[in-house]
């Protein structure tokens, strides 16, 4: 920077704001670079959940057609295919669109390893070692994918995904993509479907670990269970996996397992709070603090919590309950002080269950703790909650301790969207909903029916004809626009040609229905939203990867701007997909173009 003559002065000087200007260039090509391989390594990291899902992954008939596309010349031919459905699942007009980032991620991933490639040539011996040079080299960099976002409330025939890229790569991607997001989207408009049928009011957490289709399908319900609108999940596994708060309670098992002739003997500690006021902030704070305060419970002095509850008791007057079950709740209570929530239904309800429930809940408010409540399993759900809130009432008034009138009751016992439906009829006072088997079973509708067909390759349609209409699919390259009224309601989706005719604000429209010429309406819309984007560019994954509450939330505002006719869980009123009259001609003319004549003599 500065040389010097024999004196030691400086004889020239570099100017200072030149020197600047390069070391601020060279900052930022690094921050470049760094950049560049941060976003390198978040697109690596954006793998498959589960190790399954990859190239093998697929029908057998998906490697032979990409043989004969390859022996024939064709694999490179470029095609637009279609993902969409024909029909709204459980009876219903509404459909959740879920399962894109995991689509993303297998894309992202999608190549044949050495052992792969040396499996499929031991189960297809007779194809050429070219092949198995081009199948070893592809992925899919050379593939875009347009989508709705994850969460959109859809609707039939509209493409949930349009693939375009060469016909023999986008071939062997379409088992894999139907797999994941035709139960994705299932269970998601499942869990819409139980949150209406609960009211806004009432929580909902899924309890179906036990009784999904294997592991991968209890964690996926548990995912797509809270995309639907479910509040939390008893499974740690997906808690772990999707940042969630895993919740519940505790089992039969548990409150048999104690029997009244161990309760003299019994020694039960608790650690007393000494700050009762602070009681809401405490129980925030203690999920946070949970390990390190049992840590200082064991070390800290600790009080006689059994002969609080005998105390308890007998302020109460409560008598004739079951011991054992007593005793079940006195330890787990000192066990989770702040997380307190006892299944009362292993003996007696309401002549025992919940009776002991209020002595050691009272027992713990003493000790600076507040219980969160009860759950019932099995009964009368409707009677059963409506006499428990009557018992937290008089016991409320008993120790003018208001907060008893607020505790949480919890329902589980097989609940279905029937049975939501009957409680609300009867009335109850059940705050929360644990749903197993019927949420993430699918019990009513165990496919969703998504369809993956082939509509344009070369710039040419292509159509797949059947005397049952409803499986005749719409050819050419489609993107759909959804239509507002004034009062920013949805009214229509209309499908477009690309690049042709498309819907805008403020302008009028004709819109037609695919199949019945005499449906058509002009509309012009208050507003128009284009429903397709561009989640995969030739290798990039355009978007940043959305949380699960991102997801849910999307979920809760379409819900909310969906017209109720639509969404009723009783004789729904369609809603209406319908196309420009550019793409319903272009449709029409083709459709007769293919559909041969037939001749009778």
């Amino acid at each position: 920077v500065v040389s010097t003559q024999s004196t030691g002065k400086p004889k020239k000087k570099i100017k200072e704001k030149k020197l600047k200007k390069k070391i601020n260039n060279f900052r930022i090509i690094i921050m470049s670079i760094n950049n560049v391989s941060d976003q390198i390594k978040k697109q690596n990291e954006r793998l498959p959940l589960n190790p399954f899902v990859n190239p093998l992954f697929t029908d057998l008939y998906q490697l032979t057609m990409a043989y004969s596309y390859w022996k024939s010349g064709k694999y490179n031919s470029f095609g637009v295919f279609d993902l969409f459905f024909r029909l709204n699942p459980f009876k219903g007009e509404f459909t959740i669109f879920a399962g894109l980032e995991e689509c993303l991620k297998f894309v992202n991933s999608f190549h044949f390893t050495t052992e792969m490639i040396q499996y499929l040539k031991q189960l297809l011996p007779n194809c050429e070692n070219q092949f198995w040079q081009w199948l070893s080299g592809i992925d899919c960099s050379q593939v875009k994918i347009y989508s709705l976002l994850e969460g959109t409330v859809c609707f039939p025939r509209v493409p949930l995904l349009r693939i375009e890229g060469p016909v023999a790569v986008i071939q062997l991607l379409e088992t894999t993509l139907l797999n994941l997001v035709s139960f994705a989207s299932l269970v998601a408009t499942n869990a819409a479907r139980f949150k209406m049928a609960a009211g806004s009011k009432v929580k909902l957490l899924e309890f179906g670990a036990r009784r999904a289709q294997g592991p991968d399908g209890a964690v996926s319900a548990s995912r797509y269970s809270i995309v639907g609108g479910f509040d939390g999940t008893s499974n740690v596994l997906a808690a772990k996996l999707f940042n969630l708060h895993a919740q519940g309670t505790l089992a039969h098992s548990f409150v048999t397992s104690f029997a009244k002739e161990e309760w003299e003997n019994a020694k039960i500690f608790l650690k007393k709070l000494s700050n009762i006021e602070n009681l809401n902030k405490q129980q925030e704070q203690q999920e946070q603090q949970e390990q390190q305060e049992q840590q200082e419970q064991q070390e800290e002095e600790q009080e006689d919590f059994k002969a609080e509850i005998l105390r308890c008791k007998n302020e109460l007057n409560i008598h004739g309950t079951h011991i054992g079950e007593l005793m079940a709740f006195a330890h787990y209570a000192a066990s989770f002080p702040s997380k307190f929530l006892a299944l009362v239904d292993t003996y007696d309800t309401i002549a025992s269950g919940v009776p002991n429930f209020l002595c050691v809940s009272l027992a713990l408010y003493r000790f600076g703790y507040k219980a969160i409540g009860i759950r019932l399993d099995s009964g009368d759900l409707a009677y059963l909650s409506k006499a428990t809130r009557r018992l937290f009432i008089t016991t409320a008034q008993k120790t003018n301790l208001e907060f008893f009138t607020s505790l949480t009751i919890v329902a589980s016992n097989d609940i279905s969207e029937e049975t939501l439906v009957s409680l609300n009829q009867q009335g109850h006072e059940i705050n929360c909903f644990g749903i197993g088997t019927n949420l993430v079973t699918c019990k009513t509708q165990p496919a969703m029916g998504c369809v993956f067909k082939l509509v344009e390759i070369e710039n040419s349609p292509r159509i797949k004809l059947s005397e049952d209409v409803i499986k005749v699919h719409l050819p050419g390259r489609k993107e759909a626009y959804r239509l507002y009224d004034s009062d920013g309601i949805p009214i229509f989706d209309i499908l477009c040609l690309v690049n042709g005719q498309i819907p805008k604000q403020g302008e009028r429209i004709l819109c037609q229905h695919p199949f019945e010429s005499t449906k058509r309406a002009f509309v012009t819309p208050s507003k128009v939203e284009s429903l397709h984007h561009l989640v995969w560019d030739c290798g990039i994954l355009v978007n940043r990867e959305e949380n699960i509450l991102e997801i849910k939330s999307r979920v809760e505002t379409q819900m909310q701007l969906i017209r109720s006719d639509h969404l009723r869980l009783l004789n729904p009123t369609p809603y209406k997909v319908s196309m420009s009259s550019e793409l319903y001609k272009y449709f029409h003319d083709f459709w007769l173009t293919e559909a041969p004549v037939r001749e009778f003599k």
